[in-house]
C-alpha cells in the first residue's frame, strides 16, 4: 500500500498523469532530474522557499519534463534546487558509498588532518589530529601533531590540495615540516601512505579514567556519532560508571555530527535515563509537519542501547571541548543536554549545523527515504542519493538559532607547537578542563604560538562530512 505522504505528490504532480510508482515513461536522461525534484518538492526544509519546487510550478507534463531536460548535469540541478541560504545539503552518485559511511566505514588511509594557511599566502599546511587504529597510516612513522607541506612533491596551496588529498591517486607521499616558533620549514622526511577499502573507525577514539587529586574524572573523545558503535559507547560508560567517575570532558573538538539517535543515546548517558523528559523536537516543512505527532515529532532521553540498559552518570554539569570542527550532531548534544545540565563548554565557536537531514534514493514507494531493507525497490537505473537538509531539531526550551555556532564559555586555541598526547593529563585542551573542573589555578601558561586555524578538514572530503541525520524509523505509514 503506498503511504499517506505521497499523497502530497499525487496532488502536485496530478499533471504528470502517470503512477508516482511508475517513472517508466520518462526518458531516460531526466530519471535522475525527476528522483531529486519530486524528493525535495515533499521534503526540503525550505521547499515553500525555492520557486522551481512550487507545487503549482508546472501546468502540464511537458513542461515539467522540459524544466529537468535543462540541466543534464545532477549536481548542477541538485543546486539549482536547494534554497540560497542552504550550505550543507549534499548528494552522492553512489548511495551505496553514503550508506557506508553512515556507518563508519569508508575508503582512507587513516589520516585524520587539519589544513592551514600559512600567513599572507595561498599555499597550505596540513597538521596531524589523530590516526585510526589498524588503518595504513597506524603502520608508518606519521603521528599526532606531525606537520606537512607538499604532496608528491608538489606544494599545497587552495588550488590545488583537493586533488592532491582527496583525488583519485589511492596512494601519495607527504613531504614532512617541523615548527621553529611560527616557522614552519620542511625537514627533509617523507611518509608515504595509501587508502584501504573499507576501513572502519571506532569513534570513541579515547575512553579512560583520570585520577586527579583523588577525583574521579572521565575523559571521553568522540570523533563521530556513528549508529554502528551505540552499544561500545555505552560500555564506555559503564567503565565510566564502575570507576565511580563525578566529572565528565567530552571532547567533540574533531566530531563533525552523525546520527541524532547516537547523540540522544549519548545525552542520556551524560544526563539521565528519564524517558518522559525532553530531548531535542523535531521542525520540518510544513508538509510534513502537519502529518506528524508529538510522538512523532519530540525524542526523549533514552533508557536502553539496542535492547540492553543504558549505563549513565547522571550528572549535573558536563564540561565540552569544541572546535570549528564540531558540527551538527556534537551542537546537538550540547542544546539538547543545556536545559537540564551546566555545561562549560571550553575551545572554539562550533561551526553552526543546526539542520537534520534524511538520505534519499531512487524508491518512490517509500517516499524515496532509504531503508536497507528495500535495496530491491531502488530504482536499479538510478544510484544516485541526496542528502537535503529537511528539519531543525530545537531543545527542550525550544532553542534552536545556532547558525552562527555555540560559542565557548572558555576561548582555547589548539597550538600546533604543543598538540599533545590525546587522554594525557598534560595535553593543553584536556588540562584547561581539569582546572576547570577542579578550579585549580596553576601556574601552567597556556599561550599558543602557533594557532590551529584550520580552513577544512580530512572529514569535511568523506560522503558524510559534517551531516547530522534522522536514523530512526519515521512511522510514516
Amino acid at each position: 500500500m503506498k503511504k499517506f505522504l505521497l499523497s502530497f505528490l499525487a496532488v502536485s504532480l496530478l499533471f504528470i498523469g502517470c503512477n508516482n510508482d511508475d517513472d517508466g515513461g520518462l526518458a531516460n536522461d531526466i530519471v535522475v532530474q525527476n528522483f531529486m525534484w519530486r524528493a525535495m518538492n515533499l521534503w526540503y526544509f525550505w521547499q515553500a522557499e525555492v520557486p522551481d519546487l512550487d507545487d503549482d510550478r508546472f501546468t502540464t507534463q511537458a513542461d515539467y519534463e522540459s524544466y529537468l531536460a535543462g540541466t543534464s548535469d545532477p549536481e548542477q540541478f541538485y543546486e539549482q534546487i536547494q534554497f540560497n541560504e542552504d550550505r550543507f545539503s549534499f548528494l552522492n552518485s553512489d548511495y551505496t558509498e553514503l550508506v557506508n559511511n553512515l556507518a563508519g566505514i569508508s575508503k582512507s588511509n587513516g589520516l585524520e588532518f587539519g589544513l592551514v594557511f600559512f600567513a599572507n599566502s595561498n599555499d597550505l599546511f596540513g597538521y596531524v589530529r589523530y590516526i585510526i587504529p589498524n588503518s595504513d597510516a597506524s603502520t608508518k612513522d606519521i603521528q599526532r601533531g606531525d606537520l606537512f607541506t607538499a604532496v608528491d612533491g608538489q606544494t599545497l596551496n587552495s588550488n590545488n590540495y583537493v586533488d592532491l588529498l582527496f583525488g583519485d591517486n589511492d596512494t601519495y607521499t607527504l613531504t614532512m615540516a617541523t615548527a621553529n616558533g611560527n616557522t614552519i620549514e620542511p625537514n627533509g622526511e617523507e611518509v608515504t601512505l595509501t587508502k584501504m577499502e573499507g576501513l572502519v573507525e571506532n569513534p570513541i577514539h579515547v575512553a579512560s579514567t583520570l585520577d586527579v587529586g583523588g577525583q574521579k574524572i572521565g575523559y571521553l573523545m568522540y570523533n563521530g556519532f556513528t549508529r554502528d558503535f551505540n552499544d561500545e559507547l555505552n560500555s564506555a560508560f559503564g567503565q565510566f560508571v564502575a570507576d565511580g567517575v563525578t566529572d565528565l570532558v567530552l571532547d567533540l573538538r574533531y566530531n563533525p555530527g552523525g546520527s541524532v539517535n547516537s547523540s540522544r543515546l549519548l545525552a542520556s548517558m551524560v544526563y539521565g535515563t528519564n524517558t518522559n523528559e525532553l530531548y531535542i523536537r523535531q521542525r520540518w516543512n510544513d508538509k510534513i509537519q502537519s502529518q506528524l505527532s508529538s510522538e512523532q515529532l519530540n525524542d526523549y532521553f533514552a533508557n536502553s542501547v539496542n535492547g540492553s540498559a543504558l549505563n549513565t552518570l547522571n550528572l549535573n554539569r558536563v564540561f565540552v571541548l569544541t572546535t570549528g570542527s564540531s558540527a551538527s550532531a556534537s551542537e546537538l548534544v550540547i542544546n539538547g543536554l543545556d536545559p537540564y545540565v551546566e555545561i562549560t563548554q571550553i575551545g572554539e565557536t562550533t561551526r553552526g549545523k543546526n539542520e537534520f537531514s534524511i538520505t534519499m534514493v531512487d524508491d518512490p514507494g517509500n517516499d524515496y527515504v532509504y531503508s536497507s531493507s528495500r535495496e530491491n525497490q531502488i530504482n536499479p537505473n538510478n544510484s544516485w542519493a541526496i542528502q537535503p537538509l529537511v528539519g531543525r531539531n530545537e531543545n527542550a526550551d525550544g532553542f534552536s538559532d545556532y547558525t552562527d555556532g555555540l560559542a565557548p564559555d572558555v576561548f582555547f586555541e589548539e597550538d600546533l607547537t604543543n598538540l599533545g598526547v590525546l587522554g594525557d593529563v598534560n595535553e593543553p585542551f584536556l588540562a584547561r578542563a581539569i582546572e576547570e573542573i577542579t578550579n585549580a589555578s596553576s601556574k601552567r601558561s597556556f599561550e599558543v604560538i602557533l594557532p590551529a586555524r584550520a580552513i577544512t578538514n580530512s572529514k569535511m572530503f568523506t560522503p558524510l562530512k559534517d551531516n547530522m541525520y534522522i536514523d530512526k524509523p519515521l512511522g510514516f505509514q
